[in-house]
């Protein structure tokens, strides 16, 4: 359980946390309240803190931009933000790590589905508490993570190695691991994407997907890890932009259907915590109603936070007005803003949120947290094939072609592996993919009658066209940190630990070879 889950129990002496929320909200105006529902984007600090005078916006979002000047400026700017609303802010950001990134001074870890190949629920705890522990000290509160889709269509152009897995159980075990080390730090948790976003081959961002799944699937399927992020009282779940005939047959996304939101999310399986919508700049949310009317029916549907309004005036507007007719009925509001509040005082922010910029540069970055990055990328790697034993690669001479070519020879070079001068003189060619598809089979041939390695650095489903190599492995990560693990394992330094948490390669979920 998280840190909320931790709270001491209430004494006959002492009011319970959070007493004090009913009557605060009794005292809002409506639009105060309004206010408290959304969480936009910023162009700068002035630009937020026009928004925080304007709009009483209850969060705010920060993406690459706003993190410019490193980890002591950006807690300079979030302490100045804090101190222009009258009430705490939610900041938040979407650092799921691995593919998707947003603040470039982190601790880099390589992301989930390498996570899932360490089959590790400390591993995963780990990397979400150094994680949250960086992004807590530069005044970020929220994280939109940890992704609890479980990845069954390796032709998912959204999710893929943002997943854990393709396996319920291991997505709900390492899920759990990773919603406790968030919250251990002090960062809400926030669970996405809900009714589950792991089998589709269209992208929410650019348009609304239709997941085939019936009731009974998702049950199976979908469902288990956001049970399992609920028993864990997750601060937050965030919803899709996905369309679930076997769930709800009106045709509207998840983001704003009552059924999908309220009465599986919250009558269903129990969330008590705060529902937030995934961003509504997405066309997924925006392709059947108009700005103001999408923002209203999220409401109504259950979600209590508007991530991302594509104009927040017309957005705010539109929800005052629901409010005031009753289109949004005053208890429904009511509701959404005191599980925000709730949500900012089980992280602790009405006993204060300024950060330390002099913490801020230490602890960002720090050697240990390096190190544990490290580690978890060696555990991760994946041997999936080697035949006639042709790894590791001591005593030949190897050429390497493809994406991060270059960081890949500089580890084998640290690791005493011998580097071809020419192509002519390589006796083994290191081929790495990138997310390549179909591409892959014909970069194999490339190289001629050399044996070849395929070293897939993103997706592990690369493999599936991989058949003519000698031997395959998967990193899932292209960052810094797993290729010089993989690096290690290509030179025998580190014996190949991790297992395929999907299915790929030809290779059955749960296969990986190691070295004798």
């Amino acid at each position: 359980p998280g840190a909320g889950a931790s709270l001491p129990a209430p004494s006959a002496a002492a009011p319970a946390p959070g007493a004090w929320i009913a009557g605060h909200v009794a005292e809002m105006t409506l639009e105060e309240k309004v206010g408290q529902l959304f969480v936009p984007t910023f162009a700068s600090a002035a630009d937020a803190r026009a928004m925080i005078k304007r709009y009483r916006v209850g969060g705010l979002i920060y993406f690459p931009a706003n993190f410019a000047g490193g980890p002591a400026a950006t807690a300079r700017q979030s302490n100045a933000l804090q101190q222009a609303s009258e009430l705490p802010l939610l900041l938040s950001v979407d650092e799921e790590q691995g593919l998707v990134s947003r603040a470039p001074f982190l601790t880099r870890f390589p992301g989930n589905m390498a996570l899932g190949a360490t089959r590790d629920p400390q591993d995963a705890q780990a990397a979400a508490r150094i994680t949250g522990t960086e992004l807590r000290a530069v005044g970020i509160n929220q994280d939109y993570a940890p992704v609890a889709d479980v990845n069954v269509n390796p032709a998912n152009p959204v999710i893929g190695v943002r997943s854990f897995g393709s396996d319920p159980a291991l997505v709900s075990q390492l899920l759990t691991a990773a919603i406790g080390g968030y919250q251990s730090a002090g960062v809400a948790a926030t669970a996405k994407h809900f009714p589950g976003h792991g089998d589709t081959a269209t992208d929410s961002h650019t348009g609304l997907p239709v997941i085939p799944h019936t009731r009974a699937e998702w049950e199976r399927v979908d469902a288990p890890p956001f049970q399992a992020a609920v028993r864990a009282r997750v601060d937050a779940i965030m919803s899709a932009h996905i369309v679930v005939p076997g769930l709800d047959s009106s045709g509207d996304p998840a983001t704003l259907s009552k059924t999908v939101l309220t009465g599986l999310l919250r009558q269903r399986l129990g969330h008590q915590g705060v529902i937030v919508t995934d961003s509504l700049q997405m066309q997924g949310a925006r392709r059947k109603y108009g700005d103001g009317a999408v923002a209203v029916r999220a409401v109504n549907a259950g979600a209590d936070q508007l991530l991302m309004p594509p104009r927040l005036a017309t957005s705010y507007g539109a929800v005052l007005r629901a409010a005031r007719d009753g289109t949004i009925p005053r208890a429904r509001l009511d509701d959404a803003v005191t599980r925000i509040l709730r949500l900012k005082e089980a992280r602790g922010l009405f006993r204060g949120t300024t950060a330390d910029p002099a913490r801020a540069d230490a602890v960002v970055g720090a050697a240990a947290h390096r190190a544990t990055a490290r580690q978890i990328a060696e555990r991760a790697v994946t041997l999936v094939r080697n035949d006639s034993g042709l790894l590791p690669l001591r005593n030949r001479t190897v050429q390497v072609i493809g994406p991060r070519g270059d960081a890949l020879m500089d580890a084998l070079r640290r690791n005493g592996v011998r580097l071809a001068a020419s192509p002519a003189t390589a006796d083994v060619v290191v081929l790495t993919t990138l997310n390549a598809g179909a591409a892959t089979a014909a970069r194999i041939r490339s190289p001629g009658p050399k044996p070849v390695v395929v070293a897939a650095l993103g997706s592990p489903y690369d493999l599936d066209r991989s058949t003519g190599a000698a031997a395959t492995l998967a990193t899932y990560s292209s960052g810094s940190a797993a290729v010089m693990a993989l690096g290690k394992v290509l030179a025998g330094t580190v014996k190949p630990a991790g297992r395929l948490p999907v299915k790929a390669g030809g290779r059955p979920f749960g296969h990986g070879l190691t070295y004798q």
